[in-house]
C-alpha cells in the first residue's frame, strides 16, 4: 500500500465515523486553544507590567526612605528607633554626583482642588521641573513648574482635570485653590492614561516645597534619579547609596533600587506564571490523547473484519500500523488547526475587551501547542495500531 493510498483510506475512515472524529477533534482543539489563550494572557500581563515600568522613565534609580531587610522592616525598630527621613537637602546633594544626569524629589498626597464653582479631591504630586523629562511626561499647554518670579505658587493640571474645571480649554493663566492656598495654572499635561496604579490625567503637580507645606511635612516620599546612561545605572546606585550613608552619619538607612532590577524580577515571575498556566492547559492535550487511544481501541474491535480483509489480501502488519497512525494524524491535524484558530480568535477578543493588555500569543506557545497535539495523537495511536497489526487474518475475517 503506497503512502498516498494510506492517506486516502485513513481519511475516508475518519470521515465515515463523524461523531467519533468530531469528539476527538473537539478535545484536541480545546486543548490547543487553551494553551494559546492562557499563554497570551500570561505574556500579555508580562508585557503590560514591563510597559508600565518603562513608562516611568529610562535609566532610573529610585531612592526610598528606610532600609528594606530580608527579615522584613527596619532593623532598628525593635530598639525603638525609626529610619531617617529623606530630605530636600539629601535630594539636592545627589545632583553633584558625576553619574547622575538629573533628579526629581517627590511628595504625594491628596487635597481638594477648587475653581469656577467646582470642587473635587485630587492626587497631588510635589516635585521640580526635572520630573517632566525623568518621567517622560509631555505638556499639552503652557510650561512646567518654571522657577522664580511671582508665579512660584504654580500648578500643572492633568488633562482630565483641566477639561473638568475649564471646559472652554483656557486653563493656563487661571487661578485655582488647592487646599488652603491659591495657585496659578501654568501648564496642562498631555493625556497619558493610567501608569503604575494611578491615572496621570487626574493629578496635579506643584513645587515640592509647596507640597511639603500643604501636607505639613519636611520629608520626601521618594527621590527619582536619572543616570547619565544605561551603563551608569549600577555605578549611580552605588554612588547614591554611599553619599546618603555619609549624610546619615554612616547609617545605611535608605533603599536604592534600579528600574532594571524591578523589571527583571517581574519578568522572571510572569514568565514562570506563563509557563505554569501553559503546562496546566497542556494537561487537556494529554486527556485528548487518552480519548484518542480509547476511541481507536474500540475502533479496532469494530473494524476487525476490515482489518482481516486487508491482511488476507496481503497487507503487511506495517501497513495496518501506518493506517492507524495516519488516522490519528488526520484527527490531530484537524484539532490543531481548529484549536490554533480558536486560540488566536480568543486572544483577539481579549485585546478588544481590554485594549491596555497586549494579549498576543507568543510564537513558541502556538508552535508547542500544535506540536504537542500532533505528538499526543500519534503516540496515543501506538497501542491500537499494534493491536490491529497483531490480529490473525482468519480469526479477524470471522469477526473473532
Amino acid at each position: 500500500m503506497t503512502a498516498l493510498d494510506t492517506l486516502k483510506l485513513s481519511f475516508a475512515t475518519v470521515a465515515s465515523y463523524r461523531t467519533r472524529s468530531l469528539l476527538i477533534v473537539l478535545a484536541m482543539s480545546l486543548g490547543v486553544a487553551a494553551v494559546v489563550v492562557l499563554t497570551a494572557l500570561g505574556d500579555g500581563a508580562r508585557r503590560y507590567v514591563v510597559g508600565q515600568f518603562s513608562s516611568l522613565g529610562t535609566n532610573l534609580v529610585i531612592v526610598l526612605p528606610g532600609r528594606a531587610e530580608t527579615a522584613g522592616g527596619f532593623p532598628g525598630a525593635a530598639l525603638g528607633q525609626t529610619p531617617r527621613d529623606l530630605t530636600l537637602d539629601d535630594a539636592v546633594s545627589l545632583t553633584h554626583l558625576p553619574q547622575v544626569r538629573r533628579m526629581a524629589p517627590l511628595n504625594v498626597g491628596v487635597a481638594e482642588l477648587a475653581a469656577g464653582g467646582r470642587l473635587r479631591e485630587v492626587t497631588v504630586l510635589g516635585s521640580t521641573a526635572d520630573l517632566l523629562p525623568i518621567r517622560h511626561m509631555k505638556l499639552a499647554q503652557g510650561r512646567f513648574l518654571a522657577g522664580g518670579g511671582t508665579e512660584r505658587a504654580q500648578i500643572v493640571l492633568g488633562s482630565v482635570l483641566a477639561r473638568e474645571f475649564f471646559p472652554d480649554g483656557h486653563a493656563v493663566g487661571q487661578r485655582v485653590r488647592l487646599g488652603a492656598s491659591r495657585f496659578l495654572v501654568t501648564g496642562v499635561l498631555a493625556p497619558q492614561g493610567e501608569s503604575m496604579g494611578f491615572n496621570s490625567d487626574e493629578i496635579v503637580i506643584i513645587p515640592v516645597d509647596y507640597a511639603q507645606e500643604l501636607f505639613n511635612t519636611s520629608t520626601l516620599f521618594r527621590i527619582l534619579v536619572e543616570a547619565k546612561s544605561r551603563a551608569a545605572i549600577e555605578p549611580a546606585k552605588a554612588a547614591v547609596t554611599h553619599l546618603l550613608t555619609l549624610r546619615h552619619e554612616g547609617e545605611e538607612d535608605v533603599t536604592v533600587i534600579t528600574q532594571d532590577a524591578v523589571l527583571a524580577t517581574f519578568d522572571r515571575i510572569l514568565r514562570a506564571l506563563t509557563l505554569g498556566v501553559a503546562g496546566i492547559a497542556a494537561i487537556s492535550l494529554a486527556v485528548a490523547g487518552i480519548l484518542v487511544m480509547n476511541v481507536m481501541l474500540v475502533a479496532v474491535a469494530q473494524r476487525t473484519a476490515e482489518i482481516g480483509l486487508l491482511k488476507a489480501i496481503g497487507a503487511p502488519a506495517a501497513d495496518i500500523r501506518r493506517l492507524f497512525f495516519a488516522e490519528a494524524l488526520w484527527l490531530s491535524l484537524a484539532g490543531s488547526a481548529i484549536g490554533f484558530a480558536l486560540g488566536h480568535a480568543g486572544s483577539y477578543f481579549i485585546r478588544v475587551a481590554y485594549p491596555q493588555l497586549p494579549a498576543y500569543p507568543p510564537a513558541w506557545a502556538s508552535i508547542a501547542a500544535v506540536a504537542t497535539a500532533l505528538l499526543t495523537g500519534v503516540v496515543a495511536s501506538l497501542l491500537p495500531a499494534a493491536r490491529a497489526a497483531r490480529l490473525d487474518p482468519v480469526l479477524a475475517l470471522s469477526g473473532k
